[in-house]
C-alpha cells in the first residue's frame, strides 16, 4: 500500500534533534570536562537508537507500519552499498597494514614527494581518483590509509591529512560525470551533464585553488628526516587499487581485487598462512562495526522522519520564503542542505529537493545548469562535513579518530560553501552561469 505524503510538522523532526543532541552534546560536554576520548564514551549507534525510539513513540502509524518504514530505510540500496564499502575498505586497509603494504607505500611516497607538498598532493590525488570513480567513499577507502601512514612519519596532524583526503574526494565526487549526485542533479533539473559540469567547475575551482594554497602553507614547515626503505612488491596492491580507481572500475571490484592481491602477497612473501589472512580480513570487517550500525540506524531514522513529513515540512517552509532570483538560488541550496542534514545521503537529498528546486528555478529564471550545480555542490558540502555522514565516518574509522576531530580541517568544504553563498549574496553568481541552449 502506497503511503500518503504528509505535509509534516516541526514535532516530526524531534527524533533527529534528539539523536544529534545526544551524539554531539555528550561528546562536547565530556570534552570540556577534560575527559580523554570524550566523543567515544557514548557509542554513536546508541545515540541513533534513542532517536529511533523517539520516532516510534511520536509516529501515529501502527507498530507494523513503523517497523516497515524503519526496515525500508535501513535496507535502502544506498545504505547497504555504503555498509558494504565499509566492510571492503576495512578489510583492505587492515590487511595491507599487517602485511606491510601501508609502510611500503608511505615510504615510497615520502621519498618522492617534497614534504611541503604532502597535504596538497593528497588533496589532488583524492580529487583525481574521485572524479574518475564517481564515488567519494571508494576514494577515501583507497587513499586514507596512505594519508594515515604519511601523517605518522611526517609529523603532520592526522586530522589535517585526513581532512585533505575527504576534501579532495568531495571535490571529485561533485564533478564526476558518473557520480550518482551528478546524475540525480541533472535528471531532476532537466539539464545536460556537459552544461552542469561547466557551470559547476567555474564555481568549485576557485575554492579548490584556495584550499591547495592553504594546504601548501600548512605543510610548509614539515621536515622529514631519515631513510625510507621500501619493497616495491609491497607497494603493488596500492598501485593496483589506485590505477583501477583512476580507470573508473567499480569500487567493489577495485577493493575486492585489492584484498585478493594483498592476501596472495601475504601468503607468498609475508609468511602468513591462509587462516591468518582470513582472520585479518575479518578483523578489518569488525573494525567497521560502529559505522556499519550507525548507518543502518540513521537510514531507518531518516525514512521514518520522511514518511511522517518532517523533511517535507522543512522543504515547504523554505520554499514559501522565496520571492527573488537571489532568494531562489539561496532557497535551492537551503533545500538540499536541509535534506542532506536530515538523511545523511547526498544522492537521496538531491532526489528529495530536486522537484521543488526545479519549480523554484523555473519560476525565478534560474538556469537549469545553475540549479543542478547548486544541488550537487551543497549536497556534497554538507555530506562532507556532517559527523554522521558516511564519508567522515569512514575516514574517522580508518584513522581511528573521532569524526569531530576531522571537521575543523575540512577547508575545501567550508571555503566552497562560503564562496558560493557570497557570490549569490553579492549578485555576482551571474558571471558563473552559462547560457543554455
Amino acid at each position: 500500500m502506497k503511503e500518503v505524503e504528509k505535509k509534516g510538522r516541526f514535532l516530526d523532526l524531534l527524533p533527529l534533534i534528539v539523536f544529534l543532541a545526544l551524539f554531539l552534546g555528550t561528546g562536547l560536554y565530556l570534552h570540556f570536562q577534560g575527559v580523554d576520548y570524550a566523543f567515544y564514551k557514548l557509542p554513536s549507534p546508541v545515540a541513533a537508537l534513542v532517536g529511533v525510539v523517539v520516532a516510534f513513540l511520536i509516529s501515529k502509524s501502527s507498530i507494523e507500519e513503523k517497523m516497515n518504514q524503519f526496515i525500508r530505510g535501513a535496507g535502502n540500496s544506498n545504505i547497504i552499498i555504503m555498509c558494504m564499502i565499509y566492510l571492503f575498505a576495512g578489510a583492505f586497509a587492515h590487511l595491507a597494514d599487517k602485511t606491510g603494504g601501508v609502510d611500503a607505500t608511505v615510504n615510497l611516497g615520502l621519498s618522492l614527494i617534497p614534504s611541503s607538498l604532502i597535504m596538497p598532493g593528497l588533496f589532488l590525488i583524492s580529487a583525481f581518483i574521485a572524479t574518475a570513480m564517481g564515488t567519494s567513499m571508494g576514494t577515501i577507502s583507497a587513499v586514507a590509509p596512505i594519508a594515515i601512514g604519511m601523517a605518522s612519519k611526517s609529523g603532520i596532524s592526522l586530522a589535517l591529512t585526513i581532512g585533505a583526503v575527504v576534501g579532495g574526494a568531495m571535490f571529485g565526487d561533485n564533478l564526476s560525470m558518473i557520480s550518482d549526485t551528478t546524475i540525480a542533479a541533472t535528471k531532476t533539473q532537466g539539464c545536460s551533464m556537459k552544461d552542469k559540469f561547466k557551470a559547476n567547475l567555474l564555481l568549485v575551482l576557485p575554492a579548490a585553488i584556495l584550499t591547495l594554497i592553504i594546504l601548501v602553507f600548512i605543510g610548509g614547515d614539515v621536515v622529514i628526516d631519515g631513510e625510507f626503505t621500501y619493497s616495491l612488491i609491497n607497494v603493488v596492491p596500492y598501485l593496483l587499487v589506485l590505477t583501477l580507481a583512476l580507470l573508473g572500475v567499480n569500487v567493489f571490484v577495485v577493493l575486492g581485487i585489492g584484498i585478493l592481491f594483498t592476501g596472495v602477497l601475504g601468503l607468498v612473501s609475508g609468511g602468513f598462512t591462509l587462516l591468518e589472512i582470513a582472520n585479518l580480513i575479518y578483523e578489518g570487517f569488525t573494525g567497521m562495526q560502529e559505522i556499519f550500525l550507525l548507518s543502518l540506524f540513521t537510514g531507518g531514522l531518516a525514512e521514518m522522519i520522511r514518511v511522517e513529513g518532517g523533511i517535507n515540512y522543512l522543504l515547504n517552509l523554505i520554499s514559501k520564503k522565496i520571492n527573488t532570483k537571489r532568494g531562489a538560488e539561496l532557497g535551492i541550496l537551503s533545500l538540499v542542505s536541509v535534506a542532506d542534514i536530515c538523511t545523511a545521503n547526498n544522492t537521496v537529498a538531491i532526489i528529495l529537493a530536486g522537484p521543488l528546486a526545479k519549480d523554484i528555478a523555473a519560476k525565478h529564471n534560474v538556469p537549469k545548469a545553475t540549479s543542478a550545480s547548486l544541488l550537487d555542490i551543497f549536497s556534497c558540502v554538507w555530506q562532507g562535513v556532517i559527523p554522521y555522514g558516511a564519508q567522515v565516518l569512514l575516514a574517522g574509522s580508518l584513522a581511528k579518530i573521532s569524526p569531530l576531530e576531522i571537521i575543523p580541517t575540512l577547508y575545501y568544504q567550508f571555503i566552497l560553501g562560503i564562496f558560493v553563498i557570497g557570490l549569490i549574496l553579492l549578485n555576482k553568481a551571474d558571471k558563473f552561469r552559462l547560457s543554455e541552449k
